[in-house]
């Protein structure tokens, strides 16, 4: 970790007390209180950009020519009238009403970028004086000298920060960092279409332009960013995400399940997201023609064989997918198997990662992470009839007592383990080289016993087509099974059994009605 890295860290935490030391001793609810601080870090670093372009064009101007906003949107800058420069309003007078203010700065800048037409929060009035006084201070105090994407990364940290605070409804907007940077080392987006069905706060797009960045090509021009989500209000959250990134994309208002609006069939590069676990009540028959579902509707009313059928389809041809899904997912029975056996047996399942309880902000269970890799269907391709398992519950760093989360090194282990799996070299450039080393001394990809294992498609046929990485790693020599596991299997076993006998119930009824018609003759 670099200096300006350590000194964002400590400048985020700083800012964070403050802020939440504030939220403290209001009547807010987080919801109320979330946004329009977001709001202002978002003001904060337009105003960064703006002085920095205002310099370099200071002496541009010539008696023919005027500096305009034409100038500053050439340099991809927001263009920022007077009223809404940070520090005017920082220092209007004591008698201001300070709400009103900013709510027509966020107007006007919104009036001359159409870019951000009806995305910046104007509910500044529910904010006393005295707290966007105090507000104000804290943002201020950001340097101007601030170096890369500092202003981003504090922005993440909020947005991170708030969701935790909001708990359920936070984890509705909010996928945790740690988890979109494994999916994003996972399915490398280097250049293409990105396209996030459920996109939230727009994490996974932040994360796969930091992936580009690190790699050193510049993500506006090898990537672009198409998205959906559901609720306006994080619509707007994601866009002044995008934009505090210096990014930008089409992130469009819809309902996924029967509003395809980006027309997504075999249309995008890569495809990630996080999207609701166990949805009920989706009205199946709206969706019978819909080319978006391949296989055909699942008989059970829950939503999660629609959701991976969304990812499939958006594919290209060799288009990657990587997602988080309900563990039940993984050995889910009936018609929700079918779907999943012909899913594996177009050979695009590539990689399941086990991933452990307390990594997000709705849920205390645990999850899987699937990633499709469409290339793979090739009978040619040298996995073709493989896929990669890895479990990853043993993996994480203790936040606090409810939160856990992947160190950067952890993130770097688990995708090397993908990269030595697919024949690529590794990275270590987060210091994942001491678990590589204990890991694989050979420098190669091996099964290990409790981490991973690869599994043929006739060792996953014999399985059930159960595509849940413990039926297929078992557990390390010497190690037993933790209370934690034990938990899930007998969770599984039990889902297993409430779907058996819900089918013997049907043939039940089946038979006693055949029986009764045969009696009737």
């Amino acid at each position: 970790m670099t200096k300006n890295d350590l000194d964002v860290k400590m400048m985020e935490g700083r800012l964070w007390a403050a802020a939440d030391q504030l939220w403290a001793n209001s009547s807010l609810k987080p919801s109320e209180y979330s946004v329009p601080v977001l709001g202002l870090i978002f003001l904060r670093y337009a105003d960064h950009r703006f002085s920095q372009a205002e310099k370099e064009l200071a002496g541009k101007a010539t008696g023919r020519r005027t500096i305009g906003k034409t100038d500053y949107q050439a340099r991809g800058v927001l263009y920022l009238p007077r009223e809404a420069r940070f520090s005017t309003i920082l220092n209007l007078p004591e008698s201001a009403d300070l709400g009103q203010a900013i709510n027509n700065v966020m107007k006007a800048i919104e009036a001359d970028n159409d870019d951000l037409k009806d995305v910046l929060p104007k509910t500044y009035k529910q904010l006393d004086n005295a707290t966007l006084k105090e507000l104000l201070k804290i943002m201020s105090s950001i340097p101007m000298d601030i170096e890369g994407d500092a202003f981003g990364k504090i922005y993440e940290y909020f947005l991170g920060s708030f969701a935790m605070k909001e708990g359920q409804k936070g984890g509705e907007f909010f996928t945790p960092t740690s988890i979109v940077k494994l999916i994003v080392e996972v399915i490398e987006p280097f250049h293409g279409r990105l396209f996030d069905p459920a996109s939230g706060s727009g994490g996974m797009f932040v994360q796969s332009a930091r992936f580009v960045q690190n790699h050193r090509k510049n993500p506006s021009s090898e990537i672009s960013i198409h998205g959906q989500e559901r609720v306006a209000d994080t619509v707007r959250l994601c866009r002044m995400n995008l934009a505090v990134h210096g990014l930008a994309g089409v992130i469009r208002q819809g309902n996924t399940y029967y509003e395809d609006i980006h027309q997504s069939v075999g249309k995008f590069d890569f495809v990630m997201a996080n999207p609701p676990f166990n949805v009920s009540g989706v009205d199946k028959e709206r969706l019978k023609d819909d080319r978006r579902f391949p296989w055909g509707m699942p008989n059970t009313d829950i939503a999660n064989y629609l959701w991976i059928q969304v990812f499939y389809s958006a594919l290209g041809q060799a288009g990657r997918a990587g997602f988080v899904m309900a563990n039940s997912a993984t050995d889910a029975r009936g018609s929700e198997l079918e779907i999943r056996r012909k899913l594996i047996d177009t050979g695009c399942v590539d990689v399941m990662i086990s991933i452990g309880p307390n990594f997000f902000y709705t849920v205390t269970l645990p999850c899987t992470l699937w990633f499709f890799d469409r290339a793979k269907e090739s009978p040619k391709h040298p996995l073709h009839d493989k896929v990669l398992f890895i479990d990853a519950r043993h993996i994480f760093h203790q936040i606090d007592r409810a939160h856990r989360d992947f160190l950067p090194e952890q993130v770097e282990f688990l995708a090397n383990i993908v990269r030595l799996y697919r024949g690529n070299k590794p990275e270590t450039a987060c210091g994942s080289e001491a678990m590589l080393r204990e890991s694989f001394p050979e420098g190669k990809y091996a099964d290990i016993p409790g981490l991973c294992k690869v599994a043929t498609r006739s060792q996953v046929e014999a399985q059930g087509w159960s595509l849940n990485p413990g039926r297929y790693i078992g557990v390390a020599p010497g190690e037993a099974v933790s209370n934690e596991e034990f938990k899930e299997q007998l969770e599984a076993l039990n889902e297993e059994l409430e779907t058996l006998n819900a089918q013997a119930h049907d043939l039940e009824k089946t038979i006693a009605s055949n029986v009764a018609e045969i009696l009737e003759v």
